[in-house]
């Protein structure tokens, strides 16, 4: 049974010592490191076994439909009468040949991704979306015949649930925190937490009781001018750090300043962790794009090398990577043909990486969106919709494949019958698959217990049953 320890009184004291430490430089890995309760005991992996999620979110809304392109000819006309100027011409793509479907390919700047897919290591998932429940048809959404998410086509709202996969309610609590909750403490070393973030604070990895270990492109964030191994030599570093670990082992009655004072000591002892486990050079051959994404991939390959020896003793971990500028309602093919480069370039980059550190199948990364764009154009760009396609990346992903349905690319006259029941108006398309049944996948191989999943997920039971013995997608081996 998953039991919740926290306390008003634990949180008042949190949010304080927040308030009083507000001036100093690693506020962020203050805020974030949280006591060592857990939710519910879980039991070890076989043999330790190392295995990490990574997490690649489009913040803005990624115009999908144009990543992953029907070639069928009848399809790829009805995508194209529908995309009108924003249709990519077939020249300019890469076909790709999915396992018991037509052609399909992917933009032109995604050579890496679509030598992954043909190399069975990734895999689409089509038409996925916030649901609270099952939605058949554009009358059902227009007459409130079903549930729908709170702020549909809101980036904040959309944002905040494809984190949280809590369509039904607003809240600061990611699905990846509940997750870390269940099994922190499979991890030997607790000075350092589960969830990891190259991009700050997030609600993905916030959970009842532990939130994200924030560093950057070089690494953990230290107090300054502090050295956990300082030199004799340098006076004025020596006199600074000299006064911290004075400071660190003093007792204070004042509960706020006790706390204050256990949470600095608890940064400083995951820098010195998290540091020295990411010192080693990655093997020799392997290298990165200069990118936003690439550097970012580049440290979690660094850091998933030092979590999965001995240097950290964690078993399971989670990264996110938050990338903005996707909200394309102008320039959208200009754009894409800058940013999605970047992003074959960087998972190809990744997965190399893996290959040389012998973890591939130990790692999947996965990318998430505030929703897909719609299929019309408004003139230069794309508007803000629902369904949209995601990769899936990793040796244990079941790839060369398209899960879900890729939907009918048709659209709805403004007035008659319906030319396509999922398009709600403009190309914007109702979701075949849920966002529970995305992130269950993957929660399930990160080795959370079927059982588990109706408290990470409440609304799984609408679209799949824990106690199946059929995974809900089947993407994951």
């Amino acid at each position: 049974m998953i039991t919740s320890f926290s306390s008003s009184r634990r949180q008042f004291i949190g949010q304080a010592s927040c308030a009083a430490v507000s001036s100093i430089p690693v506020l962020n890995t203050l805020l974030n490191l949280s006591l060592a309760e857990k939710m519910s005991a879980v039991t070890a992996p076989a043999n330790g076994e190392y295995r990490a999620l990574v997490c690649l979110f489009f913040s803005g809304g990624n115009d999908s439909f144009n990543m992953l392109v029907p070639r069928e000819a009848s399809a790829y006309a009805q995508y194209q009468n529908s995309r009108s100027n924003l249709a990519l011409a077939p020249a300019s793509l890469i076909d790709i040949n999915p396992i018991g479907l037509p052609n399909y390919a992917v933009h032109s700047g995604m050579p890496e991704v679509a030598n992954l897919f043909q190399s069975g290591k990734l895999a689409f998932v089509s038409n996925v979306g916030t649901l609270i429940e099952r939605v058949q048809n554009r009358t059902q959404v227009n007459t409130l015949a079903k549930r729908l998410p709170l702020g549909l086509y809101s980036h904040s709202d959309q944002i905040e649930q494809w984190q949280t996969s809590l369509p039904h309610q607003r809240s600061g609590i990611g699905w990846a925190g509940r997750v870390a909750d269940l099994l922190q403490e499979l991890n030997a070393n607790q000075s350092v937490p589960m969830n990891v973030s190259l991009d700050g604070g997030n609600v993905w990895q916030t959970g009842h009781d532990v939130a994200e270990y924030a560093i950057t492109t070089g690494g953990a964030v230290a107090l300054q001018n502090y050295r956990f191994a300082w030199q004799s030599s340098d006076a004025l570093n020596q006199a600074f750090s000299q006064g911290v670990d004075s400071q660190l082992a003093q007792q204070y009655s004042n509960a706020l300043m006790q706390t204050f004072n256990t949470r600095k000591k608890s940064a400083l002892d995951a820098y010195n962790a998290f540091t020295t486990a990411t010192s080693a050079a990655l093997p020799d051959g392997v290298t990165f794009p200069s990118t936003y994404v690439g550097s970012r991939l580049q440290m979690i390959a660094k850091a998933i090398q030092g979590h999965a020896n001995a240097s950290l003793g964690a078993v399971r971990q989670t990264f996110f990577i938050n990338w903005g500028g996707w909200d394309h309602h102008s320039g959208v093919l200009g754009f894409q043909a800058s940013m999605l480069p970047q992003v074959s370039a960087a998972i190809g980059a990744f997965y190399n990486a893996l290959v040389a550190m012998g973890l591939e199948n130990k790692v999947t990364l996965f990318t998430a969106s505030d929703f897909g764009r719609t299929l019309t154009s408004n003139g230069q760009g794309s508007d803000h919709a629902w369904g949209g396609n995601q990769i899936v990346m990793g040796g244990s992903v079941l790839g060369k494949k398209i899960y879900g349905q890729y939907p009918s690319l048709a659209l709805n006259p403004q007035s008659g019958s319906e030319q396509n029941p999922l398009d709600t108006g403009s190309g914007r398309l109702i979701p075949t698959t849920s966002c529970d049944e995305f992130f269950a996948e993957l929660a399930l191989w990160l080795g959370v217990a079927p059982s588990d999943l109706y408290r990470l997920f409440p609304n799984i039971g609408e679209f799949y049953t824990p106690s199946s013995a059929s995974p809900p997608i089947g993407f994951m081996a």
